[in-house]
Parts: structure tokens; C-alpha cells; sequence
């Protein structure tokens, strides 16, 4: 242990949204848990918080009471909201917004964990500041704030706002923050005591390379592959994509069916379908606004092209998302 380092105890609190990611939670708090054991005095307190003060139920079906965010707020050295992958739960989160504001403005450190940075950017506590969210929201991220452009990275300290894709990213996050204060020395016994013995950079991807993500090494494929994911709402056409690889139209055409035994037009139709179906489920935009953003001509063209591909329209594929 450092000899500098206060030992006064700093109490991190977490606002729990309902489903929120009991891994992502556990990611965050369990770090904390062990440099306390680890230094054999509470170096740090965590709190579960809630909106109201009532319980607050995981996505795995666990009920966790919680104080109130309003009443012991000011309290908290840190707070972060922690929040799951169902945009429906953040409906009712605006009461949030000015709490969170008032905490920021009396010095209260605040970090949104997997989606809870989306709730963050709601409250205006993300404007000209740099940040990241969970690779799944960062499409209705884009939308419903186009002012701001998340990062994909695993996660991001960016002064007094602290931000991580969750899942397990959260070890890599906690990591830095007790290194922070306590030492790298410190943080690494911290680490490998849950065997995290390969912390992440702030800057490591969220997700698998590309190349594992489609099952291609081919550089020119994969080049292709990363422009169709990069120009959804406006697609490129097969000649513009082919120069792109370096080989000609119908060289590309052989490098599909060579590699990933699918055409051009079917790959980039998929890709941007699926991207529609994770702003359908996450953001409110009408299905119009959904077909210009994923670069179809119209609602009619998008709902056809949506229903044939997964079997439902989109008006069906949100509701049952609501349902779920």
C-alpha cells in the first residue's frame, strides 16, 4: 500500500435500474470487496441505490434492496447507474435526471455502467465529454443524441464521468480506479484474486475482431466487410465496394461465395436488417424514420425486406420486444 494514500473509506454508490446485468453489477462491486480484504480496512463502501428507495430486480430474477439515490446521494465519492439491455426499463428513469445533475454540481463523481450511459446523456451530464456504452446500444445512442459519439471502447475516465461497456468490462474499469489511488501494485493483488490476470486497456474493443465476427481473414473481405457495418444509412453500391478491396466487381462477387458462402447484396442486407431490428427494440423512431437510417427507400420497402427476413413485421418485432 502506498504510503500517501488516505485511508478514509469512499462509498461508491449504484443506481439499479430494473434488469439491470447482475454481471455487470457484480463486475463493479466485487473489486471493491476485495481490496478491502485485501488491505484489511474498509477502503471503500458500496451502496445499492434505487430511484425510490424500493428493491430493484436483476435481469436474472434477484431483488436487491436499495436506498434511496435522493436521500444519501451526496454522500457517495462515486455513482454509477447501472443499467440492462431493455430500453423499455429506462422509460421511467427521468426523475433520475435532476438528481443527477444536482450530485454532479456538488462534486459527486458519476459513471453509467453497460447502458446507464444512455441515461446519463438523457440527464445532459455526457455534452462535449468523452464516453462509451455497451456495443449493442451505441446505434440508439447515435439517434437519440446526435450530438454525441460514444466510443467502442471497454471503457473511458474521462475526469468526474466515468463510463464502461459492462459485462466483464467492469474488472478492467475497477482496476484502474483503485490503481488510481491505492497503486498498480495494489490493484494487480486485487485483480488476481478473481484470476483477471489480463487486465484490458481503457481502449480494447467491446467485441471479437472482425474477422472473427464473420469468419474471414481474407484482408480485402474484411476491409468490404467493416465498410458495409460503417455506411448503413447510406449504402455503397458493389463497384465503389469492390475498389475499396482492390479487385474488380466481379472478383468481390467470388470472394463472397468463396469465403462466406453468401453474395454481396445478401451480406449487406442482412447486416443493415439486423442493425434495424437493435433500433426497433431501442429506440422510440417510427418505422419511416427507422427505414431512411438503415438506408431503405421507404417504410413499405423496410417492412417488406424486415418481415421477409425475420419472419415478422416490424411492428411485431417491437411489440414483442415489450412483452419480453
Amino acid at each position: 500500500m502506498r504510503p500517501d494514500v488516505s485511508l478514509t473509506t469512499q462509498t461508491y454508490g449504484f443506481v439499479l435500474v430494473e434488469n439491470f446485468a447482475l454481471m455487470s453489477f457484480a463486475s463493479a462491486t466485487e473489486p471493491l470487496r476485495a481490496a478491502n480484504l485485501i488491505a484489511q480496512t474498509a477502503l471503500y463502501e458500496t451502496v445499492p441505490l434505487s430511484m425510490n428507495g424500493k428493491a430493484v430486480t436483476s435481469s436474472s430474477g434477484f431483488a436487491f434492496p436499495c436506498q434511496d439515490l435522493a436521500a444519501i446521494g451526496t454522500r457517495c465519492h462515486t455513482i454509477f447507474v447501472v443499467a440492462g439491455g431493455n430500453p423499455d426499463d429506462w422509460r421511467d428513469t427521468a426523475v433520475l435526471h435532476p438528481i443527477l445533475r444536482r450530485l454532479a454540481r456538488q462534486g459527486v463523481r458519476i459513471g453509467g455502467i453497460s447502458s446507464g450511459a444512455y441515461l446519463l446523456a438523457a440527464a445532459g451530464l455526457l455534452d462535449g465529454r468523452d464516453f462509451t456504452i455497451h456495443w449493442e446500444h451505441a446505434p440508439a445512442m447515435r439517434e437519440a443524441f446526435p450530438q454525441l459519439a460514444p466510443r467502442q471502447a471497454r471503457y473511458v475516465l474521462d475526469g468526474d464521468r466515468v463510463t464502461c461497456g459492462g459485462g466483464v468490462a467492469p474488472l478492467d474499469m475497477m482496476h484502474a480506479l483503485i490503481a488510481s489511488r491505492m497503486g498498480q501494485a495494489f490493484a494487480r493483488r486485487v485483480s488476481d484474486w478473481y484470476l483477471h490476470t489480463a487486465v484490458a486497456e481503457p481502449a480494447d474493443p467491446q467485441r471479437g475482431s472482425s474477422s472473427e465476427r464473420f469468419g474471414t481473414h481474407h484482408p480485402g473481405l474484411i476491409s468490404v466487410l467493416e465498410k458495409m457495418e460503417a455506411t448503413i444509412e447510406q449504402p455503397l453500391d458493389r463497384a465503389a465496394m469492390a475498389r475499396l478491396a482492390g479487385v474488380s466487381p466481379r472478383h468481390l462477387d467470388r470472394l463472397f461465395a468463396e469465403h462466406l458462402g453468401v453474395s454481396f447484396q445478401t451480406t449487406y442486407h442482412r447486416i443493415r436488417l439486423d442493425h434495424a431490428r437493435r433500433l426497433l427494440e431501442q429506440s422510440p423512431l417510427s418505422i419511416s424514420e427507422l427505414a431512411f437510417a438503415t438506408g431503405f427507400s421507404g417504410a413499405s420497402h423496410f417492412s417488406k425486406a424486415f418481415k421477409d427476413h425475420f419472419g415478422m413485421t416490424p411492428k411485431s418485432a417491437r411489440a414483442n420486444k415489450r412483452m419480453s
